[in-house]
């Protein structure tokens, strides 16, 4: 144990590791080999030529990183199985995803969610604010939390440097994300799911069987208190409801009206408006993979509640006074933060329980859950910003422009998002899963609320859309800025803060949804009706619709622009000498050629040359919403059996596990 405290590795961790890294390097080899990384199909879409197994990784792979490892265990260890939730409800978001917003973006042709808003609305105001949004959302809840917990956990467990540690992993996921555009991402999201899920399964068997099981971890995180407190408080008490998943509607932390009609909409876009969740399931060969592909993460998606929440709640019941410490000093003593220890949660169970040989490989699990996260954000931000704003300044640019133009602003976004990490220390509260959650709730619930609209409601036009997200983002700005600069008191403290801030952030969600909802309604209906031909295969009722739109013209002619753009590097075609001999200098300029063409591959900007003919019949195959009648029933049983497993959880979890006379934190509980 005295090894495990001290966060020394010995020879199998390192060896763990090695294969952990040279697995990653043969799966990164594999995606340099494609031949269409050189076209912005294949380096944003990866060609749209993937199946539906690497599409479902690489969507739950997406959403879990190191964040959840540590957020979400860490709000299991602070109040129990309710952040739960959070997790089930996304498998049944990801059946609206397939189901019914994804039949529109793939039929609308669009390569990225917020050009859908151009193509729905006409105009470039929506889709460029909706991508800078996008942007800053990544930075705010993404990015930054991403190298936040991953370096928390690297300094938990082996005690190395935060930001030396985000340095080294920023090096890494870079790697991958610049030279082999999003098949990279997917390949190696498919190893980064099986690297995790082995892992934190191994973790969550070993602290079951310390804790000695289900029933034993319910009474024992009831009576998790820590033995140093403030006298006559509730401070370090385990929450009544802990282990009620949709809770009081009033004196709770997760009253469930808000949640069902709040966080749920608010979660809309996340899970079916999200650039980095749409861009997955548009890299299917098909309609039928990509639904295929949201079946497969969404059966995936009911372990994290087993693997991440549970363990979380066991290092609460095995180490009390560490992850529950409530005195400022004690904090810093267990974890170097002084206002609580609940994020080092996870960490504190695998330093805990793991043998000696054994942390490398969790240590490769949370670089798996990290790299899975941020390869597939700085694919999916560069995407935005080459395809939706990088046009706006530059009309004409051609293919190479735009990939080199993709690449460099992952290094931009890089150093804006190390530059939020110290906010983010301050202002989390000590439940890093809860302020993603604020955020969101705060700036995400607009954008879902006129996506929904737009494609369930043809009579929406673009100054009803563009005016509701004015109206939500002026109303949620305000929300946000007065919450976090009035954070909440202390365990200890009376409450202060007033009653439009001490409102759940879940209820605000639900206002906020509604507000913008009701501006697009009335400004839709008190101005004219959009173009006919601008809802032609943009909303859910004229998805099906054949008729030629008006801008289709514009986008063969674009489509040609690129496909032109095949030119060789410059000097790429001179001739050597003729006469068959080399100079010094003939043979200099040669290997200098030769070295640029390797690194143009390297680098995927060798342009790929590309047949007009051939992509525009590949472009009608890909907004073919053709399915097979067999894939489509089974696909379709899976969709309500998946639909029907998420409402037993949420039933199933919400039952108090506890007999009316008993009260589990005086129970002595003794297994049979």
């Amino acid at each position: 144990m005295a090894s495990a405290q001290s966060g020394d590795l010995i020879a199998w961790d390192y060896v763990a590791i090695a294969v952990y890294f040279a697995l990653n390097l043969l799966v990164g080899a594999y995606a340099l080999c494609r031949p269409n990384r050189g076209t912005i199909s294949g380096y944003f879409l990866a060609g749209r030529f993937m199946w539906w197994l690497p599409v479902g990784a690489s969507l739950f792979a997406s959403n879990i990183g190191s964040e959840h490892f540590i957020g979400m265990a860490g709000s299991g260890a602070a109040s129990g199985i309710g952040i739960g939730a959070f997790n089930f409800i996304s498998i049944i978001l990801l059946q609206l995803m397939s189901w019914i917003f994804l039949p529109v973006f793939i039929a609308s042709g669009v390569r990225t969610v917020p050009e859908y808003m151009n193509k729905r609305f006409g105009g470039q105001r929506i889709q460029v604010y909706l991508a800078v949004l996008s942007l800053m959302l990544y930075i705010f809840t993404k990015i930054s939390v991403d190298l936040y917990s991953g370096a928390l956990f690297i300094n938990q467990a082996l005690k190395w440097d935060i930001y030396g540690s985000m340095v080294a992993l920023l090096a890494l996921t870079a790697l991958f994300t610049v030279t082999g555009g999003l098949a990279a991402v997917i390949y190696t999201d498919t190893l980064q799911l099986f690297i995790m899920l082995g892992g934190a399964s191994f973790v969550m068997v070993k602290a079951f069987q310390e804790v000695g099981g289900y029933e034993a971890l319910q009474y024992r995180y009831m009576q998790a208190v820590p033995k140093l407190t403030y006298e006559n408080t509730s401070c370090g008490l385990p929450r009544d409801d802990s282990w009620i998943m949709l809770r009081h509607p009033v004196n709770s932390d997760l009253p469930w009206p808000a949640f069902l009609l709040g966080q749920t909409p608010a979660s809309i876009w996340y899970w079916c408006a999200d650039q980095m969740m749409i861009q997955r399931a548009l890299a299917a060969k098909s309609l039928s993979h990509a639904k295929g592909a949201t079946v497969f993460a969404s059966y995936v998606k009911i372990l994290p509640f087993f693997i991440i929440i549970l363990p979380g709640m066991i290092s609460r019941a095995l180490f009390p006074d560490d992850v529950a410490c409530v005195l400022p000093e004690e904090c810093m003593r267990a974890c170097g933060s002084k206002s609580s220890c609940y994020n080092s949660a996870y960490p504190r169970l695998v330093v805990g329980i793991m043998p000696a040989g054994l942390k490398g490989i969790m240590l490769a699990v949370m670089l798996a859950a990290l790299m899975s996260d941020l390869t597939s954000i700085f694919n999916s931000t560069s995407a935005m910003f080459t395809l939706d704003l990088w046009p706006r300044l530059r009309p004409k640019a051609k293919t190479r422009e735009l990939l080199i133009v993709g690449k460099l602003f992952v290094v931009v976004l890089v150093a804006v998002s190390v530059a939020w990490v110290p906010i983010i220390e301050e202002i989390q509260g000590g439940q890093l899963f809860i302020y993603i959650q604020k955020v969101g709730a705060y700036l995400a619930p607009p954008i879902a609320a006129v996506y929904l609209a737009a494609i369930l409601w043809k009579r929406m036009n673009e100054k009803g859309a563009f005016w509701a997200l004015m109206v939500g983002l002026f109303v949620g700005l305000i929300r946000m800025v007065l919450d976090f600069s009035h954070p909440p008191p202390s365990c200890k403290e009376d409450e202060y803060r007033p009653l439009v801030i001490r409102l759940n952030f879940m209820y605000f969600a639900m206002i906020l949804f509604w507000i913008t909802i009701l501006t697009a309604v009335v400004v839709s209906l008190f101005t004219e009706p959009p173009e006919n031909f601008r809802i032609i295969r943009t909303t859910y009722p004229t998805r099906l619709d054949k008729r030629q739109r008006d801008d289709e013209m514009e986008e063969k002619i674009a489509l040609t622009h690129i496909a032109q753009d095949t030119s060789p590097p410059t000097g790429q075609t001179e001739e050597i000498s003729s006469s068959g001999t080399h100079t010094s200098r003939a043979a200099e300029d040669y290997w200098v050629k030769k070295s640029k063409r390797w690194c143009l591959w390297v680098c995927g900007l060798q342009v790929t040359p590309q047949n007009t003919a051939s992509e525009e019949d590949h472009l009608q195959f890909l907004t073919s919403l053709n399915e097979n009648p067999h894939a489509k029933l089974f696909l379709n049983i899976n969709f309500v059996i998946l639909v029907a497993v998420g409402i037993g959880l949420f039933a199933y979890f919400t039952i108090d596990p506890f007999p009316t006379d008993v009260n589990p934190r005086e129970y002595e509980y003794l297994p049979a």
